[in-house]
């Protein structure tokens, strides 16, 4: 999991991308939002703001408790692993979620207003600010897990999702060893656009392609992966553009996600893709 994005905000620890695995997993994910806890409450951002606090990041009563719980127990001494760990068992959730790293890693991003950590940029400035170009504070100083190292190399295939490749999967990548440790995998890796007709379905993706000068299309993100490609997934939409992306094995198929168990449907077809590559 990506924890480039973690940050403290109002004294907590908050790991946004973990926690929201984590409640789609568990099954209270907040369907309309894409994050937080359903059936939320804001009760406390409410007090927040008429304390004149900051309210730009939200966070609701439920989720809240996540924070407060993550927080106590970095601050006993435990690892961001062994939170996390706690904290899925804690929801029932039998998959196993790892963090990229223990170390704390931070994205930050140059723009034409500035250096902003990511969460300045994406949610408080809602990525206006034009994007010059980003790096990932910490990362030279963290450490591969060993069980991030042994899933890879017990891995039957491996996935990456439609994520933002500059801001949620290089952040992973950046954590010395682990590129090392997929290039010398022996078991095929599959990618996800998340680029459909020049555009992404969500997030900014597609604006940071532009502003970063790469081409805003699924070629440009195979380019972006280069040669760590196995098979690389795009939806009906970019049929066209088969025959230039640069990945050994292409999966067309319907990628966006809106309708009811679309989710479930794509992953079930992006792995038997990978599965069959595998054979």
């Amino acid at each position: 999991m990506n924890t480039a994005d973690d940050f403290d905000h109002l004294g907590l620890n908050i790991s946004p991308d973990i926690d929201t695995v984590m409640y789609t997993l568990a099954g209270c994910v907040n369907a309309e939002t894409g994050w937080g806890r359903r059936d939320e409450t804001w009760s406390f951002m409410a007090a927040t703001e008429a304390l004149g606090g900051e309210t730009w990041f939200r966070l609701g009563d439920r989720d809240l408790a996540v924070h407060v719980e993550r927080t106590r127990w970095l601050r006993a001494g435990e690892t961001l692993s062994d939170v996390t760990r706690h904290l899925t068992r804690a929801f029932g959730v039998a998959s196993e979620i790892l963090p990229m790293c223990d170390e704390p890693v931070a994205t930050i991003v140059e723009t034409s207003e500035g250096s902003l950590a990511f969460q300045e940029y994406f949610v408080a400035r809602q990525c206006r600010p034009q994007l010059i170009s980003y790096r990932f504070k910490g990362a030279e100083g963290a450490w591969l897990r060993p069980e991030v190292a042994a899933r890879i190399a017990t891995a039957r295939v491996i996935l990456l999702g439609p994520s933002n490749p500059f801001v949620s999967i290089a952040p992973i990548l950046a954590v010395p060893g682990l590129l090392d440790a997929l290039k010398a995998r022996r078991v095929p890796l599959v990618a996800v656009s998340p680029i459909i007709g020049g555009e992404a379905i969500k997030g900014p993706a597609a604006k940071m392609m532009r502003e970063l000068g790469l081409e805003c299309s699924s070629a440009g993100v195979a380019e972006f992966y280069g040669d760590l490609l196995d098979g690389f997934v795009i939806d009906n939409a970019d049929a066209r553009l088969a025959g230039s992306i640069a990945a050994s094995r292409l999966l067309i198929a319907d990628t966006v996600m809106a309708a009811e168990g679309a989710a479930a449907r794509l992953a079930k077809d992006v792995l038997a893709f990978a599965c069959r590559l595998a054979e």
